[in-house]
């Protein structure tokens, strides 16, 4: 009498009068006897490393407000010996380690959105741009084009719109309409990032400490490196 081959097992099998079944990207019901071989290594690829990376998330967040608790303890520490607040404005902050090589920045970036006076200066920067001479406004030309070009994500780019701030003219029409600039800014919130930075030497360059797996440098064993 021959042995009975035990059924495969798999974490996401759905039983089905005695059989594993799985699911597939249309909804579909597929045997697992059915499936190819190279299918459930993908998936058992996949499932591995998604396990891993959620494991690493959960642990990059307990990290990340363990840190920000370790440095709002450090400044209630402050306050209390020195009777000030330790850190910048908005919340800003660098701790350094005794021997220069080692800091923390706790930064604080303020959410901004913008409201209809947006429109309004655009309107108005227009209609001087096209009276202004050509020649002398080329420069300023192009980078009003940059500015009021609306990205992928649907945003106008913050930065090159507050460049135009910067340009002193001396025309009613330009100040009224950096003023609609000014007062189209609406801050909806902040967002608090916390950098890690390290040096061989006090007088050494900075490096920053990835946690980012995107931008993670990827070191090989020195034999698979050809």
């Amino acid at each position: 009498m021959t042995d009975t081959p035990a059924p495969v097992s798999h974490p996401a099998a759905i039983d089905v009068g005695g059989l594993p079944y799985l699911r597939d990207a249309k909804g579909n019901l597929v045997p697992l006897a059915a499936i190819k071989a190279q299918d459930l290594l993908m998936d058992e690829t996949v499932r591995r490393l998604l396990d891993r990376a959620q494991a690493l998330s959960n642990l990059i967040a307990a990290f990340k407000l363990e840190a920000f608790e370790n440095v709002a303890e450090l400044q209630a520490l402050m306050a209390q010996h020195y009777g000030a607040k330790l850190g910048g404005g908005k919340g800003n902050i660098t701790l350094l380690s005794f021997d220069g090589c080692q800091k923390a920045q706790v930064q604080v970036s303020d959410l901004i959105e913008f409201g209809p006076e947006l429109q309004a200066a655009k309107t108005i920067i227009d209609e001087c741009l096209t009276e202004w001479a050509v020649g002398g406004a080329v420069e300023l030309r192009t980078l009003v084009t940059r500015v009021f070009q609306v990205g992928k994500d649907g945003q106008i780019n913050r930065a090159e719109l507050l460049m135009l701030l910067r340009y002193d003219i001396d025309d009613p029409r330009w100040k009224r309409a950096m003023e609609a600039i000014k007062d189209s800014i609406r801050i909806i919130g902040s967002r608090e990032y916390i950098r890690f930075y390290q040096r061989p030497t006090a007088d050494g360059q900075w490096r920053g400490v990835t946690i980012d797996i995107a931008s993670a440098p990827m070191v090989r064993p020195a034999a698979d490196r050809g």
